[in-house]
């Protein structure tokens, strides 16, 4: 269904259209699929042994009549499970599998036990406060996870075909919609946590029902408008809280809904929030030909991107209230950067993708992808990261100094507030929707994955063929085979971290000038034939990055990148005592690939120095400082492998000189 004034949007690539094959990718794919689904359902059932448990799938069995019991965990545990099920769908999709759509079935089931008859679903609630639904919006979560089992449904629908989770959900929404609105006797309120907004929107694109559309927009619209609406909930709650017991405000900052959204523009507030509101923005302000909440998106990316965000693609510098401060605010050592935040970005980047096929989004999105999501998960797919910080001393975490409290130097099993683990999940099982989009008669490639796909273009259907090393080598090959008279445009994305590239078509060279290059896209516009094949070479030379000067925490610092991928020091090639190494400016850097390391990685390594208090007989202050400088040898790895191999220190940013 189309509306009127809609604008041009690229529309999603099936996963089983898709088919990665990729050195790089294709281990975590299979990771996924084989350890990190499996895992994490042994998790939600709370049968890993050590971890912290979870009581999400008995939650659901209880209220289901499955069960005797009282509700565990978070107020917002039925998202996590939610969650694991969009990723099993992801997997479904791309490979039929009978065993996990078993499991699935049969969890859906039983959520149908559970559901209301009016076609409400919350654990919590249904639970635990069965007379209080819907007062508590500010922080209970009630409709983010709504949001979250709107997703699954949609996912599941759109893998097998059947309607059984998709029906359960498209009751729940028409109660939200008899729920809330700004006609009288309904809600004028949003939920505290931004995502039902985004997942109405699929929930209309699978269905073509408006109202689904309409609602994320009133969802949206109405944040920020006076009277506040979590003032006032606050008051008829007489400032009862579900966290703190009592309180007489409510920080409406942290839950972006100080401001109508069109004139927000600064990043504030609870990072994963903001990333997930400015997703469904994005979705809405596209389908409803909405120009200035279009604009609103871009302002606010313009600030995260360009002033608030992490050389890894990592958003969100507080712990407390894991939030945006203020601008160049980037600490390293008391970072968050939850993993959830990232993946909120890519989020945001695809659906600004799919507006403007602009490489800004996609540079970002390749950045968040390549360093912090893959770092927030061990390469055994059973442990991961909440929190990804840039600089980490072991001796620091978990000391006297509680400021640290919030840094972990391993991964962990699990957590029991486990948002981040099934995001990773379903974030890479998802992976074929993101490095394609189409427009009209335009292929993008936005991201260098090997595989084969087949896309639907305006003259035709095209299968392409990407063979690459990405991200270790930038060689990447396309084989183009079209159907019907071939005739579209393919656009190769040039990395923002790439000095200089080219391109041949059958060998012939391309120049890259003028009207071939468009908002970082190479642009060929030609009539393709079966067998064509288009090879992108892309300098990817180790190259020193810098920060902004406003950023005070890398002043007189430097870190590597080569191509995506950004690289740090650890303790297990180095020694302790990262912070005593200084790179001289003019030290030789050289890349080498490093097969039995890390599951194959490129190495950087450099000549550089130590500086040291051997000598040191000052007292803790002097006058006469007497340090010793003794040559080193440094090894960088790629940021996303670091604290695999045990504990020790880590550090992205080094002195230089």
């Amino acid at each position: 269904m189309k509306l009127a004034g809609q604008m041009p949007r690229s529309e999603r690539v099936a996963l089983n259209r898709v088919n990665i094959r990729d050195d790089f990718w294709s281990y975590y794919i299979r990771l996924v699929k084989d350890v990190v689904v499996p895992y994490q359902w042994e998790a939600l059932n709370d049968r890993v042994e050590g971890a912290e448990p979870s009581g999400a799938v008995r939650n659901f069995q209880i209220a289901a009549g499955q069960a005797q019991g009282e509700y565990y965990g978070l107020v917002f545990q039925d998202s996590d499970l939610a969650k694991w099920l969009e990723a099993a769908a992801y997997i479904l999709e791309a490979d039929p599998n009978p065993e996990l759509a078993a499991i699935a079935d049969g969890l859906i089931d039983t959520m149908a036990l559970a559901q209301r008859e009016d076609g409400y679903l919350n654990t919590y609630y249904i639970l635990k406060e069965p007379d209080k639904r819907w007062t508590n919006l500010t922080e209970c979560h009630e409709l983010y996870c709504a949001g979250h089992l709107i997703e699954a449904g949609v996912a599941y629908y759109r893998a097998t075909g059947k309607r059984n989770l998709l029906d359960i959900v498209i009751k729940f929404a028409d109660y939200i919609d008899s729920v809330f609105g700004a006609e009288p006797g309904k809600l004028p309120g949003y939920d505290g946590h931004q995502e039902i907004e985004l997942a109405l929107v699929k929930l209309y694109e699978v269905t073509g029902e408006e109202r689904y559309l309409r609602l994320s927009q009133f969802f949206l619209e109405q944040r920020g408008q006076k009277p506040f609406f979590f003032e006032e909930e606050l008051k008829r709650r007489r400032g009862q809280t579900h966290w703190a017991g009592h309180a007489d405000h409510v920080d409406l900052a942290y839950h972006q809904a100080h401001l109508p959204i069109r004139e927000q523009e600064t990043a504030v507030g609870h990072a994963v929030r903001l990333l997930y509101m400015l997703t469904g923005m994005a979705d809405v302000a596209a389908l409803t030909g909405d120009e200035s909440m279009l604009a609103a998106c871009r302002k606010l990316w313009d600030n995260i991107v360009d002033k608030q965000m992490y050389i890894t693609g990592g958003v969100g510098s507080m712990p407390q209230g894991e939030a945006f401060s203020f601008d160049y605010d980037l600490p390293n050592d008391t970072v968050y950067s939850e993993t959830c935040a990232s993946i909120g970005l890519i989020f945001f980047a695809q659906r600004m993708l799919r507006i403007s096929p602009d490489s800004r989004y996609a540079n970002v999105m390749e950045r968040a992808l390549y360093n912090t999501v893959v770092a927030g998960m061990a390469r055994d797919g059973k442990h991961f990261f909440y929190v990804n910080p840039l600089e980490v001393d072991p001796k620091a975490c978990g000391g006297a100094n509680h400021k640290f409290d919030h840094i972990k130097t391993v991964r962990q099993e699990w957590f029991g507030c486990a948002c981040c683990p099934p995001n990773i999940a379903r974030l890479l099982a998802s992976l074929g929707e993101y490095i394609y989009t189409v427009q009209g008669d335009t292929v993008y490639a936005h991201l260098y994955i090997g595989g084969e796909a087949e896309l639907p273009t305006s003259g035709g259907k095209v299968k392409l063929t990407q063979t690459t090393d990405y991200p270790w080598d930038g060689k990447v090959r396309f084989e183009v085979q079209p159907e019907g008279e071939g005739r579209f445009t393919l656009a190769l994305r040039l990395p923002d971290w790439c000095p200089e590239a080219s391109l041949h078509v059958n060998g012939v060279e391309v120049k890259l000038e003028g009207a071939v290059l468009q908002d970082g896209y190479i642009r060929l516009a030609r009539q393709w034939c079966a067998g064509d094949v288009v090879e992108l070479k892309l300098a990817m030379p180790v190259t020193r990055m810098y920060s902004h000067p406003l950023v005070r925490g890398n002043a007189g610092k430097v870190a590597l990148q080569r191509g995506p991928l950004v690289y740090c020091l650890e303790q297990a090639d180095n020694g302790a005592n990262l912070y005593e190494l200084v790179l001289p400016r003019k030290a030789e850097l050289h890349a080498a690939y490093e097969a039995d390391l890390l599951g194959g990685i490129v190495t950087v390594q450099t000549e550089a120095v130590r500086i040291t208090g051997s000598d040191w007989d000052g007292g803790l202050y002097s006058a006469s400082p007497r340090l010793a400088e003794q040559p080193a040898t440094l090894k960088f790895i790629p940021y996303y492998a670091w604290a695999n191999r045990g504990e020790g220190e880590m550090m992205v940013w080094v002195r230089e000189r």
